[in-house]
């Protein structure tokens, strides 16, 4: 599965914000006006809810949620509820898979362990279960939907997110699972920094080459020790 492709870091937006990014990118490589593109993203606070729905899973009311913060969106992707915010690095690669989704998620997943391998770890997706695990815990959430053959949504990785806000919700509607960061793992602050340059040589040897990266903040991302 190799293709060009380019990368535009967003910097922090809000979800709706930079939901409309995604879809105008798709929009846009689908017709073939532009390039197969990765998006970066650091998002404010939100929860999100896919094609499982996973509003049972919202463990305080709608209103609490908004009273703690929290924005909530309905998507389109595979899954339940899941939480984004800052310290999170969330990517959203689209891309010409065609057909080949089951493919296109084991590459996904491999980009994820290829680059925890680079900070020493050992980690694996998990039978049955979307994302990226370290034993029973999950570091990067993975939920993506296909049309016009061209990949949207991604990948959420806890690299310095606040563990706590995941406590308004059963992640990914699995109750006996958890959830991690890089950070806590190495038991240091880790920056977007040192995660982004083994992700892209990651994404570089699965999904080919890409031109230079495009910074495109507007705002300065600020990192939140976890």
């Amino acid at each position: 599965m190799t293709f060009d492709y380019v990368v535009r870091d967003l910097g922090r937006l809000p979800y709706r914000d930079a939901w409309d990014v995604q879809l105008a990118t798709h929009a846009a490589v689908a017709d073939g006006n532009e390039p197969p593109t990765l998006l970066l993203v650091e998002h404010t606070p939100v929860l999100t809810f896919g094609r499982k729905g996973g509003r049972e899973h919202l463990l305080v009311s709608e209103a609490e949620a908004r009273a703690q913060g929290f924005d909530l969106f309905d998507v389109e992707r595979g899954g339940d509820v899941t939480y984004h915010g800052p310290g999170q690095l969330v990517g959203y690669p689209i891309f010409p898979i065609g057909r080949r989704v089951r493919d296109y998620l084991r590459a996904v997943e491999q980009v994820m362990v290829d680059t925890f391998a680079t900070f020493g770890l050992a980690t694996a997706g998990s039978p049955g279960y979307a994302g990226v695990w370290l034993g029973d815990e999950k570091l990067v959430a993975i939920g993506v939907a296909i049309k016009r053959n061209v990949s949207f949504h991604g990948f959420a990785m806890n690299v310095h997110t606040d563990l706590t806000r995941f406590d308004a919700i059963v992640p990914c509607g699995l109750a006996d699972k958890g959830v991690t960061s890089l950070s806590r793992v190495l038991g240091r602050h880790v920056a977007f920094d040192e995660v982004i340059p083994p992700l892209l040589a990651a994404f570089r040897s699965h999904f080919h080459d890409s031109t230079a990266l495009a910074a495109e903040a507007t705002t300065v991302r600020e990192d939140v020790v976890a």
